[in-house]
């Protein structure tokens, strides 16, 4: 998402919300039946303020925790939830909420190596879970956070509000229609301009940082200004590149599509950095092809591509960020964000439609899945299984191999050195590792 569509989105500024989303929360919030849900925002800023400001104004749910490591950014937290009449309690240690009993729900929007390890300590002390996205640093932890979820029979959103989203769930219904036929392959990308995170040396954290704590499980190493906030997401230790902070979205809707239920077999990338002479760790240009064999015959074999240039500055097929679904019968073109067409055989124009990401929407069907006990819209099953996919291409990238899988085992066969990045490497003896890494 560029700059300017992401301002139209969010705001005019990252923790800006539109009049219309929060009037749209405050109804939804007094339509619902009850008493208010306890709930906590891990993260306040960038992501996590959008998710303040909508909860904030909602009468089914109470803010009693902020949790961040920076003071700054708590302190807004706080002041923003006491202005709509709250009184939450200001924290800087995530597990002083995961203590209080009374908390029945979190929302984390940490940076990207904390999700998973954060969300499993908060189901484990009992707590139903909104993560971002990616929900996971690696695969092994989505994996870890999944049976966690399912052992613990909590109800786990992960920020991937596009399966909330109307014109997205109307685009779904279309392609489950037949009216494009069968859907082979699909086509997701990532086409937008981002800027340059520059070159920095290591030098003291400022004061209002809590930079160990914001290190967590992550092995230890200096800060830089270029490492945080959100430039975090360039760094292999801490984040998964653009292709897990947007390019996840986009993958998501088109493995959604294509009707694929489990991680591939066959996985094939190519990606560096073509464009940005800086920090950035993670590849600037990628070309990803995924591959399910299904039963090996032609008509059930299924293919998703992903593209990703952060360098160009043009919207492509329409979309900026995008999936196309390419049937027997014809095409889908779907911007997550934007709306979708259909264009039938012999090129003929079919339904169109528009809209935008509905987040508001999202947040009330975590409510009502925690209410109703039943899976949200984005379960982490879903949210597990496309952050895979983003994990795989990053490491077919930084091998520049064609990665083998065994789809049951969540495991790469034949490349030991392939192998091992399915996983990561902790702080050693920190009490956020999870179990089982």
């Amino acid at each position: 998402m560029s700059d300017l569509t992401r301002r139209r989105f969010l705001g005019t500024s990252a923790g800006m919300v539109t009049a219309a989303a929060l009037a749209s929360a405050a109804k939804l919030g007094a339509a619902a039946q009850g008493d208010p849900l306890n709930v906590a925002i891990i993260g306040p800023g960038g992501m996590g303020t959008n998710h303040l400001r909508l909860l904030a104004a909602r009468k089914d749910v109470r803010i009693t925790y902020v949790c961040d490591v920076d003071a700054n950014r708590l302190a807004s937290a706080a002041k923003h939830v006491e202005q709509s009449g709250g009184s939450p309690k200001a924290v800087k240690d995530l597990r002083q909420v995961l203590d209080d009993k009374s908390v029945e729900a979190v929302w984390i929007a940490t940076p990207d190596h904390w999700h998973s390890p954060a969300a499993i300590l908060a189901v484990e002390a009992g707590k139903h879970v909104y993560v971002e996205k990616p929900v996971s640093h690696n695969i092994r932890e989505g994996r870890l956070l999944l049976e966690a979820a399912r052992k613990h029979n909590r109800v786990v959103q992960v920020g991937m509000q596009s399966r909330s989203t109307a014109h997205n769930r109307r685009a779904i219904e279309i392609i489950r229609s037949g009216e494009i036929g069968d859907v082979l392959v699909a086509k997701a990308w990532n086409s937008q301009l981002r800027s340059s995170i520059g070159r920095q040396q290591p030098s003291d954290p400022p004061a209002q940082l809590d930079f160990d704590l914001w290190l967590g499980p992550a092995p230890e190493r200096k800060y830089q200004s270029n490492l945080l906030h959100g430039v975090w997401r360039w760094w292999y230790d801490f984040g998964a590149g653009d292709i897990g902070n947007d390019g996840v979205h986009d993958i998501d809707v088109a493995r959604w599509g294509l009707g694929v239920a489990t991680q591939p077999s066959t996985v094939a990338a190519l990606g560096s950095k073509f464009f940005f002479d800086d920090d950035q760790e993670f590849p600037d240009t990628q070309y990803c092809v995924f591959e399910w064999p299904g039963d090996g015959k032609a008509g059930s074999k299924r293919q998703l591509i992903f593209e990703q240039r952060i360098w160009s500055p043009y919207v492509q097929d329409g979309y900026e960020n995008g999936a196309a679904f390419y049937g027997t019968k014809g095409v889908l073109l779907l911007g997550h964000t934007v709306g979708y067409q259909v264009i039938k055989s012999g090129n003929q124009p079919g339904e169109k439609g528009t809209g935008q990401a509905d987040l508001p929407a999202h947040h009330q069907n975590f409510l009502d899945c925690i209410r109703a006990s039943s899976r949200p819209a984005a379960d982490i099953e879903e949210g597990h299984l496309s952050t895979s996919l983003v994990h795989l291409a990053n490491i077919a990238c930084r091998t520049q191999r064609t990665l083998h899988l065994d789809p049951a085992s969540e495991t790469i066969r034949g490349d030991d050195e392939a192998a091992r990045l399915v996983r990561r490497t902790y702080r050693p003896g920190h009490w956020a590792v999870p179990k089982g890494v």
